[in-house]
């Protein structure tokens, strides 16, 4: 896979190429000609106005009569997005995010792709955090909630026909994304009792009424969950930062899951380079890195450093720069991608 670093628009061009390769975002996806014939295209109450640029002025000043069309950048945000809304086959997908390294975004990005596709979907997706020792995930929402995992498992496992009202009671959800989140306890002592049947438990409650479902999880390959997560996921995304010992830790990771019987998980898996500065005075080959995950994984997404995830708090999608949110948008689409494919594993 070849990897470039930026979209280059097509300001000043009337028609785009579509035969060519389209790059954006360290990906390049080939968009064909017979592609292109979609409704928005043939029919004129189908296209959409232009987002910016000198597009939208042309289209503004003669009142909609001209339509130039929408920039490239414009219609690959629209192709992404197509991808990221792909309907869930058999009703429940889920995607576990993993990093044997802490501190390299794992929650962060479990919370950037819930809400970009929660955002963007109609249907319902939850995150789960399932880090048995003190999970952060609910420090990056706004909580409408004290309740946790714990305190779901206590009072809800066991009800004759819980309702989605039921469930929700335990959740917390971000107001602009719609993505809600389960909470695990602040008590490490207690966390470490989240067991496998746990995990198992909850998935099976959750996958009633939710259609995504992402589990954030910890540092360990051992800890007592992790096996009933990887059994039950549909895919994994793997977060990494573009380090020595980031790398590694990854590099271990895909090692660990084709030697335990999770090839299939580790051949799929999307890795994430996590906090990529274009200013960084860092010596490490970022080509490199990305071919050699290229070469055992089925995508690699770079998100750019950001000041608003920097901050280590509440995320908000539209505190983030346009590139970021980009970034992220990609995301969801190569695992929405996944959607469509049959589940090879159930709970």
């Amino acid at each position: 896979m070849t990897h470039v670093g930026e979209l280059v628009d097509d300001i000043g061009s009337e028609e785009i190429d579509h035969s060519v390769a389209m790059p954006y975002l360290g990906h390049m996806r080939v968009v064909t000609r017979t592609g292109t014939l979609t409704p928005e295209l043939l029919l004129r109450s189908r296209r959409h106005p232009p987002a910016g640029g000198w597009r939208r002025l042309v289209h503004r000043l003669s009142g909609g009569r001209v339509h130039p069309g929408e920039s490239s950048a414009e219609l690959w945000r629209r192709e992404l997005t197509g991808r990221a809304r792909t309907p869930v086959a058999g009703g429940h997908h889920r995607v576990a995010v993993l990093s044997l390294k802490g501190g390299v975004g794992k929650t962060t990005t479990t919370v950037g792709l819930g809400s970009t596709l929660a955002g963007i979907r109609g249907d319902r997706v939850i995150a789960v955090d399932a880090n048995p020792d003190h999970g952060t995930l609910s420090d990056k929402l706004r909580l409408e909630t004290p309740a946790t995992v714990r305190d779901l498992l206590a009072e809800l496992v066991g009800m004759d026909s819980p309702r989605y009202a039921d469930v929700r009671a335990y959740t917390s959800q971000s107001a602009s994304s719609r993505l809600e989140i389960l909470a695990s306890s602040r008590d490490p002592s207690l966390s470490e009792t989240f067991s496998a049947e746990d995990y198992l438990t909850v998935s099976t409650l959750l996958e009633h009424f939710y259609s995504i479902c992402i589990t954030d999880c910890g540092t360990g390959l051992l800890h007592s969950a992790m096996s009933a997560i990887l059994g039950a996921a549909d895919q994994i995304v793997l977060v990494t930062t573009p380090s020595v010992a980031a790398a590694r830790s990854a590099g271990a990771t895909l090692d660990w899951l084709e030697a335990h019987g999770h090839a299939r998980l580790a051949h799929a898996a999307t890795v994430v380079l996590s906090g990529v500065h274009p200013k960084s005075k860092s010596t490490v080959d970022l080509a490199a890195l990305r071919n050699y995950f290229d070469e055992r994984c089925q995508a690699v997404v770079s998100i750019p450093f950001d000041p608003h995830l920097e901050e280590d708090a509440e995320i908000e999608l539209d505190q983030l720069g346009e590139e970021t949110r980009n970034a992220y948008l990609t995301l969801a689409a190569i695992v929405g991608d996944g959607f469509s494919r049959p589940r090879l594993r159930k709970v």
